[in-house]
């Protein structure tokens, strides 16, 4: 049986990027199902340190180094060299992350090979023939069931698919030559770093998201407040964002981050079913609405209809009596 392909993602420092985990822990749970055999490949300029770190999770690990991902765009150059090394290796599948990178290599990967694509999979398991892909379409009111054929292709796969875990032994790294590439590289002009960085809302286990109705920027200050307070970090709506009030980093839904935290509080959000996508899989979810009929309603755990700016002070107050001010 051919093998599976997981193609690890770097953050800036060389680090592995934690869907990377996610992604290696899916294929070794596809393999612990009857499915192929898992193998990580990391390209990059220096892949050393991300294919150690994903040793942690594969029985394999290919390390290929490409000089040009240093100042050229990652995607193209990784999705040119993993082409070129399916073709050699023959596997029947690669997993890739959803991310922007993620989704550029897998198009790059599939259009070099002339494979199919599954994108955006919120769950992947094994059944007889193949993966079998569950994704969310038309804005998450409809989930599918695919396949592809012919026992070969590239699946996109969104963060919080699966439960990070290390093997329980460490496997090895190997280091391969890096193909000559077929594509024109695509040279990096300038870099620039966010203003408002943020620890990553989708690997937070706590959010608390506003929405309109905290009523501007300003009216953020308390979600902060109460982040701070639950030691989460702080989550929004597309409408927030697409407002002004707070940047794109922190926008949860069908557009923004998919969270997966142990609570998740909606201040002010109707929860319409594109924020839904993003925030649907919160172990526990609480609502504050002053709307009893908003959608939120039908799918959180614990739901406060009431003035957000009325109910989250005397929250603060409470939480701070209880720790003895």
């Amino acid at each position: 049986m051919s093998s599976t392909w997981v193609v690890g993602e770097t953050n800036a420092d060389g680090s592995l990027a934690k869907i990377s985990t996610e992604l290696a822990t899916l294929a070794r749970n596809l393999a612990d199902a009857g499915g192929p055999t898992p193998v990580g490949v990391v390209v990059g300029a220096d892949p050393g340190r991300a294919a150690t770190e994903l040793a942690a999770y594969l029985p394999r690990v290919v390390a290929v180094a490409a000089p040009d991902a240093a100042d050229h765009a990652w995607a193209a150059v990784a999705g040119d060299r993993v082409a070129a090394l399916v073709g050699a290796d023959g596997p029947g599948y690669v997993l890739v992350s959803a991310s922007p990178d993620g989704r550029d290599l897998g198009g790059t990967v599939a259009g070099l090979l002339g494979w199919g694509v599954l994108g955006n999979a919120i769950a992947v398991t094994w059944a007889d023939e193949g993966p079998s892909v569950e994704m969310s379409v038309f804005g998450g009111r409809l989930l599918t069931t695919s396949a592809l054929n012919g026992g070969r292709g590239v699946i996109t796969v969104r963060p919080n698919a699966a439960a990070a875990a290390a093997a329980a032994a460490p496997g090895v790294v190997e280091t391969a030559a890096p193909p000559t590439g077929t594509l024109p590289a695509v040279r990096i002009v300038e870099r620039v770093a966010e203003a408002e960085a943020i620890a990553p809302i989708d690997e937070a286990r706590v959010v608390i998201a506003g929405g309109r109705g905290v009523g501007g920027p300003e009216g953020f200050g308390i979600v902060e407040e109460l982040a701070k307070a639950l030691g989460g970090v702080v989550g929004a709506s597309r409408a927030a964002v697409d407002a002004g009030w707070i940047s794109y980093a922190h926008q949860v839904g069908q557009t923004g981050k998919i969270v997966k935290p142990q609570l998740y509080v909606a201040l002010g959000i109707s929860g319409a079913i594109q924020h839904k996508v993003g925030m649907q899989t919160a172990e526990t979810i609480i609502a504050v609405n002053r709307d009893p009929e908003a959608p939120i309603v039908e799918f959180a755990d614990v739901v406060v209809v009431g003035d957000l700016f009325e109910f989250v002070p005397a929250l603060l107050d409470a939480l701070k009596a209880r720790r003895g001010g």
